[in-house]
């Protein structure tokens, strides 16, 4: 990503609403796994390190991170996070079958190289174990928000199930992710794209659809997706900004 994107990125990611209520829908997922507390778990795109903390702090005593990037293992290890470090999710260095659960949240659509990443996630995996996967939703909200972020693409519902099938996962559970804001986003980036009548661009500095939001308004954003977290715990959405994918390594 841009690094003015990513400073902003981390300066925002402990309280912003997004970032807040995607990893509390991270969280219950792997809450409804029943992992036991001494469960290897690994989060690819670990950042500085927020989930990590929260799990460490629920009672996980195998939590692993890695970044490509390495202010943001400066920033995780700043903040107390062990056992994060520089490496680059397509080339893992860890040995084979050596994690029960894969974490990445919108991480895989930043790696050209789809297959050679998930097979290295599905490398990494026990026989049995799973691995959770966001990515953005839908090619056709492409903004200068996926520019910003150096992604190389954005995913169907379908589509990412048969790219966990494709590297030899079994598929267990898809769905959106944030129906709520799903409408006015693809309100809003179908309009600026009949508008620059062209591909999207961004401007230098450019922090996309990033923005800090004052606090009632925050708390108000957070509380809604909170929200639709709870309804996921009990169902799948039809629709939203993100798509989310479980899948198991068959023993």
């Amino acid at each position: 990503m841009d690094l003015t994107y990513e400073a902003k990125y981390h300066q925002l990611e402990e309280q912003h609403w997004w970032f807040a209520s995607r990893r509390d829908a991270v969280y219950d997922l792997i809450q409804s796994l029943k992992l036991p507390p001494t469960a290897a778990i690994l989060e690819i795109g670990c950042s500085g390190g927020p989930l990590m903390l929260r799990l460490r702090e629920q009672g996980y005593t195998d939590v692993t991170g890695i970044d490509v990037s390495a202010s943001a293992i400066e920033l995780a290890h700043a903040r107390g996070v062990p056992h994060a470090s520089v490496m680059d999710g397509a080339a893992l260095e860890f040995a084979d079958a050596r994690f029960d659960l894969v974490i990445a949240s919108d991480v895989l659509e930043h790696i050209e190289d789809e297959a050679k990443a998930l097979r290295e996630w599905t490398r990494v995996l026990r026989p049995g174990g799973q691995v959770m996967v966001f990515v953005p939703a839908h090619a056709y909200l492409w903004s200068e928000h996926d520019v910003v972020n150096h992604h190389f693409r954005r995913y169907s519902r379908t589509g990412l199930v048969e790219a966990l099938r494709r590297a030899g996962l079994r598929p267990k559970r898809s769905s959106f992710w944030n129906a709520a804001l799903f409408l006015p986003t693809a309100a809003m980036r179908l309009t600026k794209r009949l508008l620059a009548g062209g591909p999207a661009t961004a401007a230098n500095g450019s922090t996309g659809d990033l923005h800090q939001f004052a606090g009632p308004l925050n708390r108000l954003l957070l509380g809604w997706v909170r929200a639709e977290n709870f309804v996921l715990r009990h169902a799948n959405l039809p629709m939203g900004v993100s798509v989310f994918a479980l899948a198991e390594k068959p023993a």
